[in-house]
């Protein structure tokens, strides 16, 4: 260690200098790190100590996060003994783990109407008014001992932490559970959470719901799409087959409007690079990592400055690229309460979408461009266009 240019007054100069500089050292604004580092040293116990500042104490975190470096390397960038660096990102973890506390959870009176992402948007207004958010499972990376590496084994055949979470549609997490083996069921992973009050998950008003995917379970409260019928918007992209029927308009709108979870788990995963190679803490350690980032992620994107490049990029309900989240083949049997009631919800919605579809342009799902032409088909005599005409209503739709 000779440099004379120590941790802190290398953080000095990343924070007078340029703003892409810092948000590429630390994945934030300079704005940003200085109102966290208030907050995480007024409300959640981060400090220092006689030679570190407790900003540097955050810088340390923040570096080993965003970049996963190791502890050796964290040192060398900060001037301090592999002991002291290791201690610090673990008194900036801990300091993390409690904002996770306060930060994950819904807004204040965010049940209470309808999103903005869906009230402003024709695709979605009126049909999913009462919609407040989506929940699915992703996997990160887990190092675990070769002796109990099996049920941690993933469909990819890597180690990994299972993690269910539900997200609002300002791409902020609102519920997280972490460290279950990566070959649990999600529909395992969601009972759990909904059924015990420790885990503290915040369950829909009465009228509102959640969207969830054929991995869980349709019961009140939570909607997932038609079975046996076209639904990841990739797959409306693939091939020249028109959005035909109740069931597939349905399952469109659904997919495109659920992506805000996929799109919301994306934009964590690039910042914390971290979580797709996870370095052999303990696994306790390792959970609590997963929480950390998530309560940057929403510290980040609640922040009022709402500057930053990586939710920038995200913010447009993307229809083409979905994250990895290893889904799990299969559909879980609806046998919770309040199945005919959501049913009869989405099939009314499904109607609905029917109904508007003379004024309901495909088009304005970005990915799925080409059915506005596809929906129509060009009379050889004439030379002229009729639109195809889906299936009439929803008995025939499904198939009754």
């Amino acid at each position: 260690m000779t440099s004379k240019q120590t941790g802190d007054k290398w953080l000095g100069e990343l924070l007078r200098g340029h703003p892409v500089r810092f948000h590429n050292a630390f994945r934030m604004t300079q704005e940003i790190f200085f109102d966290l580092l208030g907050t995480l040293e007024q409300n959640h116990g981060l400090q220092g100590s006689r030679r570190t500042t407790s900003r540097e104490v955050l810088a340390i975190t923040l570096y080993v996060l965003s970049h996963n470096e190791c502890i050796r390397k964290a040192s060398e960038r900060f001037q301090h003994s592999t002991e002291t660096a290791s201690r610090y990102f673990s008194v900036g973890i801990r300091a993390l783990v409690r904002l996770a506390e306060v930060v994950i959870v819904p807004e204040e009176g965010y049940f209470d109407s309808t999103p903005p992402e869906i009230a402003e948007d024709t695709r979605y207004m009126p049909f999913f008014k009462d919609c407040i958010g989506a929940i699915d499972g992703t996997h990160v990376h887990a190092n675990v001992p070769v002796k109990n590496q099996v049920p941690y084994i993933g469909r990819h055949g890597t180690t990994t932490q299972n993690i269910m979470a539900a997200c609002d549609f300002n791409m902020c997490f609102t519920f997280a559970m972490t460290g279950w083996e990566g070959s649990a069921h999600d529909s395992r992973i969601f009972n759990f959470a909904i059924s015990d009050p420790k885990y503290r998950f915040p369950h829909p008003p009465r009228g509102k719901f959640y969207l969830v995917d054929a991995g869980y379970p349709l019961q009140r409260g939570y909607i997932k799409p038609f079975p046996d019928t076209r639904y990841h918007l990739p797959d409306f992209a693939r091939g020249n087959r028109p959005v035909e029927g109740l069931q597939e308009i349905f399952n469109q709108s659904h997919s495109s409007l659920r992506s805000v979870i996929e799109r919301t788990f994306g934009v964590w995963k690039k910042k914390w690079a971290i979580l797709r190679d996870m370095p052999s803490y303990s696994f306790t350690k390792q959970k609590r990592i997963v929480l950390a980032t998530i309560a940057l992620h929403n510290f980040i994107r609640r922040h009022p400055s709402r500057i930053d490049p990586d939710f920038r990029e995200s913010e447009t309900i993307s229809t083409g690229v979905r994250v990895d989240t290893q889904r799990q083949s299969g559909t879980c049997i609806d046998t919770a309460g309040g199945v005919e009631e959501m049913i009869a919800l989405r099939d009314s919605i499904a109607q609905q979408l029917y109904e508007s579809r003379s004024t309901f342009s495909v088009s304005s799902f970005p990915s799925a461009a080409y059915h506005q032409q596809q929906l129509s088909q060009t009379d050889p005599k004439t030379g002229l266009n009729h639109p195809v005409q889906p299936a009439l209503n929803i008995k025939a739709a499904r198939g009754g």
